[in-house]
């Protein structure tokens, strides 16, 4: 179990600046900029980072190495890429389509973050495959293939949901980490890179992010569990409460 520790909200050191003047408002609707495969391929090499906003199986089945998921459709979407993504590094959005790139955008300037999009990927994962570039898949497991792992191999599972969401009900082998906490306290856990790892949340939003995550910090074999622990709940299958001591 994690220790007791707050987490600053998302991108709060650009907020901040923001309020002081120091960083520029912005004052218009943001627009994004589309961008051929090759021109990301380019800023990639110059150090800007992917952003996929589609949906977790489509991110799963194919997506740029290296890239960071942050679902468009959860409330909390520009918190979370707030959360995830380095500190002033320029991204790169992957949407479905042209107008989801605008939303994203727009949703990012509520947190001051919509001055670090350098574009989108225009038509998306197709024009990336029909450029012939590199592709990652991060598979997905049902609950009930999880229980079936469990029972017969063995598998590290990582809960990514918050303390009191895990304490409320949990897979007994479960470790637990915010999925905000893995880039500073993953290391706490113990997780071998080497060993296959399912990764569980609420409902398979915030673990695909966390999967995201943990691919670019080594992991190998990750699964993200579709449904999250409301399927497992809702499969009756064994769930435990409380936290560790």
């Amino acid at each position: 179990m994690q220790e007791e520790q707050p987490v600053k909200p998302a991108n709060i050191a650009n907020i901040v600046a923001t309020n002081q003047g120091l960083l520029p408002l912005t004052m218009e609707i943001p627009v994004a900029k589309p961008l051929t495969a090759e021109q990301v391929e380019a800023f990639m090499a110059e150090g800007h980072i992917i952003v996929d906003t589609r949906s977790s199986p489509d991110f799963g089945s194919g997506h740029i190495p290296g890239a960071f998921h942050a679902h468009l459709s959860s409330p909390e979407f520009e918190q979370r890429v707030g959360w995830v993504t380095p500190l002033d590094t320029p991204l790169i959005l992957v949407t479905n389509s042209e107008e989801e790139a605008q939303k994203a955008i727009y949703n990012l300037a509520f947190l001051a973050l919509d001055g670090r999009v350098t574009g989108y990927l225009d038509d998306g994962m197709e024009a990336w495959m029909d450029a012939g570039k590199a592709m990652t898949t991060v598979p997905q497991m049902d609950v009930y293939s999880l229980r079936d792992r469990l029972s017969s191999n063995g598998l590290q599972v990582l809960d990514v949901r918050e303390d009191d969401e895990y304490e409320d009900g949990h897979i007994e082998v479960a470790q637990n980490l915010s999925f905000k906490l893995i880039p500073t306290r993953l290391d706490t856990l113990g997780l071998n890179p080497e060993v296959p790892l399912a990764i569980t949340c609420a409902t398979g939003k915030r673990s695909s992010t966390a999967a995201s995550m943990l691919l670019r910090q080594g992991f190998g074999e990750l699964y993200n569990v579709t449904g999250g622990m409301a399927a497992w709940e809702s499969a009756d299958f064994d769930t435990v409460f409380g936290l560790e001591e």
